[in-house]
């Protein structure tokens, strides 16, 4: 347990030396340069339900690189390529889900499963003082790609109200 613990925080460490270094490699490129990280303007123009796979299911299907964090037979979890706090991961159900307002009564399960794995990613990212998710449903809610997702972000003083 111990050695788990020390080997997660030269992980952060790790992390967050490449991370002040530049641009990990290793990461989705070109979602977050659409229009220069501006989110709103992006769901603006985001496509709620193309015929086109979305940037998270192309992850999905390995055919973008991320930087996972974890994985399991329902979800995903990998950096946000545009994080906006020192620590920004993004929890995905395998299951396309395009929006939290679409989520049907047999997606508890997975409903809750997402927050119990956002809650364990982020006790080994080290937010033990505390994170926000995020769950972005629509245009006006600023949902860029249609395709369920939590934001988990933490590592520095979250302001209020948030949008």
């Amino acid at each position: 347990m111990a050695a788990a613990v020390l080997l997660a925080a030269g992980l952060r460490a790790a992390r967050r030396a490449v991370t002040a270094a530049g641009p990990r490699g290793t990461q989705v490129q070109g979602a977050a340069s659409l229009t220069n990280g501006n989110e709103v303007a992006k769901a603006q123009k985001a496509a709620p339900g193309g015929a086109a796979p979305t940037i998270f299911s192309r992850i999905l299907d390995r055919s973008l690189p991320a930087d996972i964090l974890y994985e399991d037979p329902q979800c995903l979890v990998f950096r946000d390529v545009a994080p906006q706090a020192p620590v920004h991961f993004l929890v995905i159900p395998k299951k396309p889900i395009p929006r939290i307002s679409q989520a049907e009564e047999e997606d508890q399960q997975l409903l809750g499963h997402l927050l119990l794995v956002a809650k364990k990613i982020a006790q080994i990212e080290g937010l033990q003082d505390g994170y926000r998710l995020v769950i972005n449903d629509g245009k006006l809610g600023a949902q860029s790609v249609y395709h369920l997702h939590i934001h988990v972000l933490g590592g520095r003083q979250l302001q209020w109200p948030p949008g």
